[in-house]
């Protein structure tokens, strides 16, 4: 597909402090692209410069192959959802999202019918005429998204548009963002500090740090298969462990646990193992999964998402392992040791 945005080493300088450093990446027509990083990273001052509302310092951004610089907001073919969604309180449904219709001089039969049309694809018949102020948190989002893409931009940037709704109704936005920019096929830009949001909704996903991009991936490789120690601590759930020594054929962690060591070109420092990568009493047939024994400290019970508290035997290393869906709990006992297993590929070493 086309790339509809391109970003070319891309700098922004406040007197002494560089908030985005050399980023380079570019988005295709059509995808949906999110920038995942704590509070601080640069994700929001990225963004911004993108809509144009704050100039770079150095590099470009090119949208469907025409430069942005010296092209002020107002003229640039992208609209922005923020976080706290910036409605007119004293305005209804209807004319929230004639604002900018109308600003454009449009004839009002042509108004009335990109209206119509919006709110149909956003789910919000009949809504016309309701106060924003007596709508649901999810209803507002649709109204601001709907709002935005009544102007027919190339790209619709948000920012952390879900970060204000309480965590079920959140939940319930990632899905319907998702289904609305697939119906709708305009380009999503992103921005988020909440992991799972960037994973569900995403085609591709930018982790970044400290004004730079860790990573660009799918969310499927950025989980299984990430290339720096920052983004494998950052991205889901994981047992982090610095590393003591590392010998000719074994890694020995700060607490005593002693692991094979796979075969790496350099020594490796720290390593990650996600949670759900260990295996309950596996079978001694298993090639390349090494087992050990663990104190079963405490059971964390959330329903699919329980996961119990140990300690490796011999060591003073705690391991936080995710049990199976399917998982009995006969002999899962606080205070029982238990046998467990983990592949070396789902050994992460950095």
């Amino acid at each position: 597909m086309a790339k509809i945005l391109e970003i070319k080493n891309l700098s922004k300088h406040f007197d002494d402090f560089t908030a985005v450093k050399n980023v380079d990446f570019s988005v295709e027509e059509g995808g949906f692209f999110s920038i995942l990083g704590s509070s601080g990273c640069g994700k929001t001052t990225l963004l911004r410069i993108i809509a144009g509302f704050l100039q770079e310092s150095e590099g470009e951004v090119i949208i469907r192959g025409q430069s942005m610089k010296g092209i002020p907001p107002e003229k640039r073919p992208v609209n922005i959802v923020f976080q706290n969604l910036a409605l007119f309180p004293m305005m209804n449904v209807r004319e929230n999202i004639a604002f900018g219709l109308k600003r454009q001089k449009l004839k009002a039969a042509d108004i009335n019918f990109k209206i119509s049309e919006m709110l149909e694809r956003v789910g919000l018949n009949g809504f016309e005429k309701k106060k924003v102020t007596d709508l649901s948190g999810g209803q507002r989002q649709r109204v601001a998204i709907a709002r935005s893409l009544v102007m027919n931009p190339s790209i619709l940037l948000l920012d952390e548009p879900l970060g204000a709704l309480d965590r079920k109704l959140r939940e319930h936005m990632k899905v319907e963002l998702k289904l609305l920019q697939k119906e709708i096929g305009t380009t999503f830009v992103y921005i988020t500090h909440d992991q799972s949001e960037a994973l569900v909704m995403s085609d591709q996903v930018a982790v970044m740090h400290d004004g730079q991009f860790e990573q660009i991936d799918t969310p499927r490789n950025l989980y299984k298969n990430p290339k720096t120690s920052f983004v494998a601590g950052f991205v889901g759930d994981t047992n982090r462990f610095e590393l003591q020594s590392t010998g000719e054929g074994a890694m020995i962690t700060r607490g005593g646990w002693e692991l094979k060591r796979p075969e790496l070109n350099t020594s490796p420092e720290v390593l990650y193992i996600r949670p759900e990568a260990f295996i309950l009493n596996p079978d001694n047939t298993i090639n390349d999964v090494e087992q050990f024994e663990v104190t079963i400290k405490t059971i964390l019970f959330d329903g699919s998402n329980t996961k119990l508290s140990t300690q490796v035997s011999g060591s003073s290393e705690e391991l936080l392992i995710s049990l199976p869906q399917n998982a009995q709990f006969d002999g899962i006992v606080e205070g029982h040791t238990l046998k467990i297993g983990v592949h070396r590929d789902d050994v992460k070493c950095f």
